[in-house]
């Protein structure tokens, strides 16, 4: 886990909190401002079809968004920004309206099949893509760029890996497909040797 994401939730209630429960709270020494993403978080970012996307409204209540797309469609531009494509949805525009008053925003990003998850915080901008199309030929796939309406920019603070317990894996259906095709093809071939016996 990077120390920077600890040191920013270890609130002092949070602290409070392990001392009640746990008859001791964790101590964190200081942290650099920025916690890098290495060529693990970048293979499994880039991997990832969809995340959720928290904000936190300007009356304080947070909003969870889901944002998905091909593999890959969360870019990481370096190892302290992401970027990604926004287009076309339902209008209410909650997570760009949450940008503009408050920066702060966490991802959370799932590999069902594997179990492991990545959380990360970061402070975002959201641009508006007529005013930036370069930044659309950059963070969109061709076919894509007629419906994009933002680009999100996101400068990553930190981030954690979560242990695996108590996810339950999940497979999309192209996962399914690739795994029961094997099977399709062996039971096609051994209705054709009893059919050619009989």
């Amino acid at each position: 886990m990077a120390g920077r994401y600890l040191e920013t939730y270890f609130t002092p209630k949070v602290l409070t909190a392990q001392q009640h429960y746990f008859g001791r709270s964790q101590n964190i020494p200081p942290q650099p401002e920025v916690d890098p993403l290495s060529d693990e978080e970048r293979v499994f970012i880039e991997a990832r079809d969809s995340f959720y996307m928290a904000t936190v409204s300007e009356n304080g209540w947070p909003y969870v968004q889901h944002r998905g797309g091909k593999p890959g469609f969360l870019r990481v531009v370096s190892p302290t920004q992401l970027a990604f494509a926004d287009y076309k949805g339902n209008r209410q525009m909650l997570s760009t309206g949450n940008l503009a008053a408050s920066d702060r925003v966490a991802l959370f990003l799932m590999d069902y099949p594997r179990r492991e998850r990545l959380k990360i915080l970061g402070h975002a901008r959201v641009v508006d893509a007529r005013q930036h199309s370069e930044l659309v030929a950059q963070f969109a796939e061709p076919e894509a760029r007629g419906i994009v309406e933002r680009v999100f920019l996101i400068d990553v603070v930190s981030f954690d890996w979560n242990c695996p317990k108590y996810i339950t894996p999940r497979f999309t259906e192209e996962e399914v497909r690739a795994a029961v095709s094997p099977l399709k093809e062996r039971i096609a071939e051994l209705e054709a040797a009893l059919k050619a016996k009989s």
